[in-house]
């Protein structure tokens, strides 16, 4: 799998941290506007990357390349996916998958239409905790309620309060904790009991309107499920699975995910069944292994997840 990385901001380094450890994975150029070149070259000089463009064109008419890995700010997403689709590439885009459900359901009808494979990268569906999660939950009896919370302090945040709106707070590129934090629990919760019936969501707006923190509902027939985010303050985070017979928590909340404990009828244990302790090897890898093995059903088994992240989005924000 030879790759292009599209960016250069916070994620990126992370990226390509892990890309760059993995066997049958070649990261061969990195796509930067031209005002962020100078991080482009250092990031390309620090992860051997022979290759720093600022024309996204020049990426997708190399024939060498198979995958663009999309890592930019969230409003561009669906462009830039669409574009590489359309060129004939393969697709890693960073969550949230798109930031609408026509813009979703438009690349996924691109990708299924041209035999393409197109991947959100939510680290958590693709650990081996998050199998045995799904293993475990018979022995919860009934699911009644599900609670998940992820709050934490944005880096950006005391700057948003002198008036400077960067885009993780700018609700017209796509930010704000729905579509940054909150994806992480709303990944949890449907990648074990799928789309609910109704979503409700109860944000918390700062002075632009951006929901600096908020509160999801999901209303399943039989239970409901509660995904909190914040990025205007920070607590303890966790994903709590309530059931008839015992109950289940992730340790730390969905990312990075790397424990969780299980308690039924008196009887505690706490699992670690990740293999890696970087978060983001498990789904590049796991990726790689899709597209190696030709594996297409799981492809859109994921995308299936991907559009009904931002279904629920949709409903919640619509009403």
């Amino acid at each position: 799998m030879n790759i292009a990385i599209i960016g250069t901001g916070k994620i990126i380094p992370t990226a390509l941290s892990a890309l760059t450890q993995i066997d049958g994975i070649s990261v061969k150029a990195i796509v930067t506007r031209p005002h962020s070149k100078e991080k482009g070259d250092a990031l390309a000089e620090q992860f051997g990357i022979a290759d720093v463009y600022i024309n996204y064109d020049d990426v997708l008419n190399r024939q060498d390349i198979d995958f663009i890995y999309v890592g930019i700010v969230n409003s561009a997403h669906y462009e830039y996916t669409r574009r590489a689709l359309i060129s004939g590439k393969n697709v890693i885009v960073e969550k949230p998958f798109c930031t609408t459900l026509s813009e979703a359901k438009e690349i996924a009808d691109i990708a299924i239409h041209n035999g393409l494979y197109v991947f959100e990268a939510v680290t958590l569906l693709h650990t081996p905790n998050m199998q045995g999660i799904r293993e475990s939950l018979p022995r919860l009896g009934k699911i009644k309620l599900i609670q998940c919370n992820y709050s934490q302090y944005s880096s950006r945040y005391d700057r948003y309060l002198q008036h400077e709106v960067t885009p993780t707070f700018n609700p017209n590129l796509g930010g704000g904790a729905l579509m940054d934090l909150n994806v992480y629990n709303i990944n949890f919760v449907i990648g074990l009991f799928g789309e609910p019936d109704e979503a409700f969501y109860f944000p918390v707006r700062g002075y632009n309107g951006i929901d600096t923190s908020g509160t999801l509902i999901m209303q399943y027939t039989d239970m409901i499920a509660t995904c909190i985010a914040a990025k205007d303050s920070a607590s303890p985070c966790y994903c709590t699975i309530q059931g008839e017979k015992g109950w289940l928590n992730v340790i730390g909340g969905p990312n990075p995910f790397d424990r969780y404990e299980i308690t039924i009828g008196g009887q505690h244990e706490v699992l670690a069944q990740n293999r890696f302790e970087h978060r983001m090897m498990h789904e590049f890898i796991h990726f790689l292994d899709i597209y190696n093995q030709h594996d297409y059903d799981m492809m859109k088994y994921y995308l299936k997840l991907s559009l009904t992240e931002i279904a629920v989005i949709s409903k919640a924000t619509d009403k």
